[in-house]
């Protein structure tokens, strides 16, 4: 039985890439901060598809606790054929002149530092098998920077050339790295960049018809599920009236 690995499963991408993954017969290691949304998770795929799921609930900036769960997995458990690093944030929408230096650090330590932390101990052990599949979480913010958005597009722009150095590292290996960059996503991400304002949230989706998580996870399991001489090294996705980052047509 395969394994995947999927940061950030509580909500949004991560829980509906869980959901993709234990259809087709994946057990789970579904890592975030909230063990009861985890727990209630893996309790509802054990029943719709007998998913056998280890939780791992930490903050993936916390390094030394990410080494000391993933090191201490049974060693069944870290044969992981999959790893979807999708812990990710945006806080703010502010001038880079006006930004909050805490919205920055957070940031970073999760769409930056935390990704390589967890890539740096899930790779070896894919090593060790001789096979294994990366895929990062993007966004179409990392191909250019937008008003009021600069310090989010850069991490974005971060992961997307970490995915392509990861790649360009492990060319001598059967080890594949993809990298998923959506467009606008209705998930919880818009309420915690405006820290818990569910009304300016909700603006950021009127007029279009935004991507949705399932949408997404589709993406992940394409790249995932494709034979394995074939290497999907990049996919953009976009809702229909969507053209870029910052070219939306709202009706």
């Amino acid at each position: 039985m395969k394994t995947a690995f999927i940061t950030g499963a509580s909500s949004g991408i991560g829980e509906a890439c869980a959901r993709k993954f234990a259809e087709n017969g994946y057990r789970l290691l579904l890592n975030a901060r909230r063990t009861d949304k985890l727990q209630a998770l893996a309790d509802e795929l054990k029943t719709q598809y007998g998913t056998d799921t280890m939780l791992l609930p930490f903050d993936v900036r916390d390094r030394e606790t990410a080494e000391r769960q993933i090191h201490s997995l049974p060693a069944d458990w870290q044969e992981i054929d999959v790893l979807v690093n999708n812990a990710g944030l945006a806080l703010g929408l502010e001038k880079e002149y006006e930004g909050s230096f805490d919205d920055w650090d957070t940031m970073i330590d999760t769409n930056i530092k935390a990704l390589l932390t967890i890539t740096r101990f899930i790779v070896p052990m894919m090593l060790k098998r001789g096979k294994g599949h990366i895929i990062n979480i993007g966004s179409v913010a990392g191909d250019a920077a937008y008003a009021n958005g600069a310090v989010y597009c850069a991490t974005k722009a971060a992961v997307k050339v970490l995915g392509d150095g990861l790649r360009i590292d492990l060319a001598d290996t059967p080890i594949r790295v993809t990298t998923i960059k959506p467009g606008l996503v209705e998930t919880n991400f818009s309420v915690i960049r405006f820290h818990g304002d569910k009304q300016r949230a909700d603006n950021v989706y009127k007029g279009i018809k935004p991507l949705t998580g399932n949408d997404v996870a589709d993406c992940v399991w394409f790249a995932a599920s494709a034979p394995e001489h074939v290497q999907v090294a990049e996919i953009l996705v976009l809702a229909t009236h969507q053209a870029s980052g910052s070219v939306v047509y709202r009706q």
